[in-house]
């Protein structure tokens, strides 16, 4: 069957545009093909873009697909694993089909979520980070950096639910900070844009942070660092703001030694999780959702898999709350 997919031009080491991607047309067979419905997006994708790309997984060469997490239904199968219109995920990329063995599709049950966007968004990332990594219990104060985001917005959340006194978020715009408190329920939240960032985590938390998670790192890293209290930990997800924009706008990695003087524990993971990982979150969600102890921040954007690289451009420039995903026609 011939489909159509998007590719990367060139790997991206400036900031990037719509010129680094391009729609092909490429033709896909295999034991099951599925069409996909929504396409998820994410922030991390964008490292994975990059020809000095520093995660421990291969980078996306040009002249390849791009994209990961999808969900999609079965439209043929030739496997007794899934039947014509089973719903499923894959990581199969930025497409309109995929074809490939049964193995490669995760079946999904349509009832277990309100809907099938549900299993796109970035919560395996917030949970295995504020529960596991930094294990956020009772008591702790915890700032999250860009917490308006997929990631970010949920991580605030799930602190809440495991047991914080107090959660406070940094945001892009007045807006998105306001929607943080009233929405999400984040304690207070602040504009990053709106003075030091230092300055505004010392007048939301006198008494300094245990927590830290991390999307962005730069003065919001220097900031936590400030009000961190001895022994905090700080949940390192990701460095926004040294992957965004050119070499003059891209603030340098944060500092360890700072960090390790000041008693700080960092902890750095990765956003690549195990099946159990995401069963964990998936069963904690179900429930905090069923509870209304927890909001799913999202953004559904409509259009083609050609309308797929504006809306990645679109999240990378801050034009969307929350979770961020394409939904096909």
């Amino acid at each position: 069957m011939i489909t159509r997919e998007i590719r990367l031009t060139t790997q991206i080491t400036g900031v990037p545009t719509l010129d680094h991607f391009t729609v092909a047309e490429t033709e896909v067979d295999g034991e099951v093909l599925v069409r996909t419905e929504e396409v998820g997006l994410a922030a991390a994708y964008l490292e994975l873009m990059r020809a000095d790309c520093t995660l421990p997984v291969p980078a996306w060469r040009p002249g390849r697909r791009v994209g990961l997490v999808t969900v999609g239904t079965v439209v043929r199968s030739g496997s007794p694993a899934l039947a014509v219109g089973d719903l499923v995920r894959t990581t199969a990329g930025w497409s309109e089909y995929s074809a490939g063995p049964a193995s490669a599709y995760v079946k999904l049950d349509r009832g277990f979520f309100p809907d099938p966007g549900h299993h796109l968004g970035q919560g395996p990332t917030a949970y295995y980070g504020t529960a596991d990594v930094a294990a956020v219990g009772e008591g702790d104060v915890v700032f999250v950096s860009g917490a308006a985001g997929g990631v970010g917005s949920l991580a605030g959340q799930i602190a809440r639910c495991l047991g914080a006194v107090r959660v406070i978020g940094s945001a892009g715009s007045p807006a998105k900070a306001a929607y943080l408190v009233n929405e999400l329920g984040f304690d207070a939240a602040f504009d990053y844009h709106d003075g030091s960032p230092a300055d505004r985590l010392q007048e939301l938390a006198p008494e300094g942070i245990s927590v830290f998670f991390d999307v962005v790192g730069g003065e919001q890293y220097d900031a936590a660092l400030r009000a961190a209290r001895p022994g905090a930990r700080f949940a390192l997800c990701g460095s926004l703001s040294s992957q965004l924009g050119d070499a003059a706008d891209r603030f340098p990695q944060p500092d360890r030694a700072a960090a390790e003087a000041r008693g700080v524990e960092l902890l750095p993971f990765s956003c690549h999780h195990t099946p159990d990982q995401i069963e964990s979150w998936q069963k904690h969600f179900r429930t905090w959702l069923g509870e209304g102890r927890l909001v799913y921040p999202r953004t559904v954007v409509e259009g083609g898999i050609e309308d797929v690289p504006g809306a990645f451009l679109s999240l990378l420039q801050g034009s969307y709350r929350g979770n961020v995903s394409v939904r096909l026609p």
